[in-house]
């Protein structure tokens, strides 16, 4: 049976390895001609699709011409067709060739993929790699009144980099994340001879946020999170709901010079300050705190973005 990780075929898995092989050093034929023969032998294995679609899409920006465009698309399709829930991502190579769907490209069950495959190396790369600093960018940037909140929830929480970072001034906190692999290394962290957690939950940020009682927390965290939201609206409604009056949120965000929301090269979303405060207008919440800050760098260089502060109104 195939998986994201084997055909299911020994030869059909060894024409699939030289084929990434080829698309990794950009030799597109190679990459092309190796998924299909791949392919051949097993025609359900949704990886190889993706492949042969980015093989295709890289002819044609060589010059390939638009039927291999077109190629590519069908490719991304067939995936698709056969991983509905789009664990491979998918959706954000139709939505570059602008044949998104309407359906937010990066969908919960390739985030849970890609963060389960990510958290035994997560800190590493993430702080040695890229010199990340988002938990200590949002840390400072949350007013330093009240001294102390009372239930803090920290929103796709990871390995919990956020909460070690802001645990001393939480007497409650609450971590949420898609990836188990993730919440196992939360799990495992301790604050003072006690779990770093009074409580870790899987799941979806959004849908979490909406089965907890409204008006419960006092402080919404979230590092480097919605950079896998396309649209702010739901979620930055969903922490106002949660919120008591007056009660924070902060969060860390990807930034364009543009409006709204952009997928990236890189698989993330920017969203324009315009978009940030729309949606938590729309939400119920009043800025803060909308400043610009490197979280952290891709290959040697930082990448814009912005630390938001939110306070819930009282109406």
């Amino acid at each position: 049976m195939a998986s994201q990780l084997s055909s299911g075929d020994l030869l059909a898995d060894r024409r699939y390895r030289y084929a990434a092989a080829c698309l990794e050093e950009r030799d597109y034929t190679g990459a092309a001609d190796l998924a299909e023969q791949a392919l051949e032998i097993a025609p359900a294995y949704a990886p190889a699709w993706l492949l042969l679609g980015r093989a295709r899409e890289g002819l044609a920006a060589a010059g390939g011409g638009a039927d291999l465009g077109a190629a590519a698309a069908r490719a991304y399709a067939c995936a698709l067709d056969i991983d509905p829930d789009d664990t491979l991502g998918v959706r954000a190579d139709l939505l570059r060739l602008g044949l998104g769907d309407g359906v937010p490209a990066l969908s919960p069950s390739y985030v849970r993929a890609l963060f389960d495959g990510y958290a035994p190396r997560f800190e590493r790369h993430l702080l040695e790699g890229l010199g990340y600093i988002g938990p200590e960018l949002v840390r400072a940037a949350v007013p330093p009144v009240p001294e102390r909140f009372a239930v803090a929830l920290d929103l796709g929480c990871g390995t919990g980099l956020m909460g070690a970072a802001i645990r001393d001034r939480v007497a409650h906190l609450v971590g949420v994340d898609l990836s188990p692999g993730m919440l196992a290394k939360a799990r495992a962290k301790s604050w003072r001879s006690r779990p770093l957690y009074d409580r870790l939950v899987a799941g979806e940020l959004t849908a979490f946020l909406t089965g907890e009682p409204r008006a419960s927390a006092d402080l919404c965290l979230a590092a480097d999170v919605m950079i896998y939201v396309a649209d702010l609206r739901p979620p930055l409604a969903a922490v106002a709901r949660v919120l008591r009056p007056g009660a924070l949120a902060a969060f860390t965000v990807q930034s364009h010079a543009g409006t709204g929301a952009a997928l990236g090269s890189d698989g993330r979303y920017a969203h324009a300050d315009d978009h940030v405060a729309a949606a938590a207008s729309d939400g119920g919440l009043e800025i803060l705190t909308l400043r610009p800050a490197e979280v952290r760098r891709e290959a040697g260089r930082p990448v814009p973005g912005c630390v938001v502060v939110l306070r819930r109104t009282a109406a």
